[in-house]
């Protein structure tokens, strides 16, 4: 009971791989009535785990409550002494952490945004636009012989259509309804395509406005353009970075579990 209570997943693992969570062991309760299981789906904010963003705990939560209730036998879904299921008090306690994961996946959301729009904008404009200029006789591009060139087509068309696929995750995120069980998978999937989505598209922007304007640079220049890209990448770049640490979390807690359910 006290390792479901404070979270101790090495300690409860090793429990149920010995077998030590027999009948006899779940149908022992407090004074309160609450079993395993009941004490499991109490949150506290003192308790939580390793894992940065209330959305991420949110989501922990949950896997933990459910991998509680898997390992136990069907006996200890009870009632505690006042009448409350484990689910009920689960949906009790963690309401405050729900709210408050709506509102870091809210401001998340609309940030990442408002950065794909801008890509979106970028991507639709660099497409529209053909270096060079277009052959009047043949109406092909004058440049379309050149390696940039086909470059510079295929990262507008990448940038273009994952910039649209991360604005349509994050105006997901934002109309989603934040129900509690929505944070088990749905919001955090979400919101990883989108990031996923958002951070190809900054890559092939870049690559884009570099290799459109190796075109149309002249030689004698094309190396010393070279500082300026650095500058024109630098800003969208240190967003990109500074995001990064949130993505690899989202890795981490969408792809890698502590939880052993064999």
């Amino acid at each position: 009971m006290l390792a479901a209570a404070n979270r101790h997943v090495n300690l409860f693992n090793f429990l149920r791989r010995k077998n030590f969570l027999r009948e006899s062991t779940v149908r022992k309760i407090d004074d309160e009535g609450n079993s395993a299981l009941h004490v499991a789906a109490v949150y506290s904010k003192y308790k939580l785990w390793p894992i940065p963003g209330a959305a991420a705990q949110m989501q922990w939560e949950i896997k933990w409550f459910e991998y509680v209730k898997y390992s136990m036998p069907r006996v200890s879904f009870r009632r505690n002494n006042k009448e409350k299921s484990a689910e009920e008090i689960f949906t009790e306690t963690h309401t405050t952490l729900v709210k408050e994961g709506a509102e870091w996946l809210v401001k998340t959301s609309e940030s990442c945004s408002v950065v794909a729009a801008l890509i979106a904008a970028v991507a639709l404009a660099t497409s529209a636009s053909i270096p060079g200029g277009i052959d009047e006789m043949t109406g092909k591009p004058k440049l379309q012989q050149h390696t940039a060139f086909e470059i510079f087509a295929i990262s507008s068309l990448v940038a273009l259509c994952f910039s649209v696929t991360a604005l349509t995750m994050f105006l997901a995120i934002l109309t989603s309804r934040f129900q509690q069980r929505d944070f088990a998978r749905d919001l955090p999937v979400k919101l990883l395509l989108g990031l996923t989505s958002l951070f190809i598209s900054i890559g092939a922007v870049l690559v884009s406005f570099s290799s459109g304007y190796s075109l149309v640079t002249e030689d004698k220049f094309r190396y010393a353009i070279f500082p300026v890209y650095a500058a024109t990448c630098l800003p969208i770049s240190i967003f990109a970075v500074a995001q990064l640490p949130l993505y690899l979390d989202l890795l981490r807690t969408n792809f890698k579990s502590r939880f052993d359910y064999r």
